[in-house]
């Protein structure tokens, strides 16, 4: 329940102060900034070095990356059947590949499941973070250059430049030589101010003025990242035998909201933010209602 007033509470205090005018119209990128730099690399280090590998762990890394090549491939097929430019099918791709796996997943997995399944969570975030990390990169710096093509030399370099990867690549190796158990309270406290600080970003740059031109956007968004997202990891968990905790899990943090962090990709490589934080503030509250029917669902199918 804290959870969820911490997200009302961020989203209206970033939402208020840009009303007033009590904060810089630019401050949003300052708060991006401290984010991409130090809060999401913190949070590789929280939480990779924990993880327990195991065969059937393969399932929640390929279905994350799954669901964000086929929101490339759904996007790309409706934003040409619309007519719409480049920089909206990646942000349309960007808004509905990626879910909000940790802040909202990981206490509605508690509240469902328990917090012993938070484990498999984990994976699902991590990998998740990894394909935003570099799908999700790639698609943002396409849809923001001006012809819509770039280099795979420009490309690597933001790639092999982009903070929270290289946070995510060291934690992976690092953790294989050292021990950050000294330092867990440390990352704790820098993961920690990711969720408010990325919410109060979105507020900051939410205005719903102009909101009923963005609904087809939105909605096909939505669907996707609601319904079909989960509804595709049902079939691969049927298509490939898997059951239990792992189906279960993989699949719930498939159907989360779209994740914030998107919101600071598409403000840093010039996307449609408008149609981002839109997207994310609606797909929050719908989501609430989508996440408790797909349990029903999951249930349902694997009890």
């Amino acid at each position: 329940m804290v959870n969820f007033v911490l997200i009302a509470v961020c989203i209206l205090a970033g939402m208020v102060f840009r009303s007033t005018k009590s904060i810089h119209p630019d401050a949003h990128k300052g708060i991006n900034t401290w984010i991409l730099y130090l809060a999401l690399p913190a949070v590789s280090f929280k939480y990779l070095p924990k993880v327990h590998w195991t065969l059937e762990m393969l399932f929640p890394i390929v279905a994350t990356f799954l669901i964000a090549v086929f929101s490339f491939v759904f996007m790309s097929v409706y934003s040409k059947k619309k007519g719409y430019s480049r920089r909206s099918q990646s942000t349309m791709e960007l808004i509905s590949g990626y879910s909000n796996t940790s802040f909202i997943g990981f206490p509605l997995i508690s509240a469902f499941y328990g917090e012993s399944l938070l484990s498999i969570a984990i994976i699902c975030d991590q990998t998740m973070f990894f394909s935003l990390s570099t799908l999700g990169i790639i698609a943002a710096v396409k849809g923001g250059s001006r012809s819509g093509k770039v280099s795979a030399v420009f490309i690597l370099k933001r790639l092999i430049t982009f903070p929270p990867l290289i946070g995510c690549i060291s934690a992976l190796i690092l953790s294989q030589f050292i021990d950050f158990t000294a330092a867990e309270p440390f990352f704790d406290k820098l993961a920690a101010t990711v969720s408010p600080l990325a919410l109060f970003s979105v507020g900051l740059q939410l205005k719903f003025n102009g909101w009923k031109k963005l609904i087809p956007q939105m909605s096909v968004s939505m669907l996707y990242k609601l319904i079909l997202a989960p509804a595709i990891v049902l079939g691969l968990a049927f298509l490939s035998g898997i059951k239990g905790d792992i189906a279960k899990i993989t699949i719930f943090e498939a159907a989360m909201p779209t994740l914030v962090t998107s919101s600071i990709i598409a403000e840093q490589f010039r996307l449609n933010t408008k149609l981002t934080n839109l997207t994310i503030g609606f797909s929050i509250i719908v989501g609430f209602l989508t996440t408790a029917i797909w349990y029903r669902i999951i249930e349902i199918f694997f009890n």
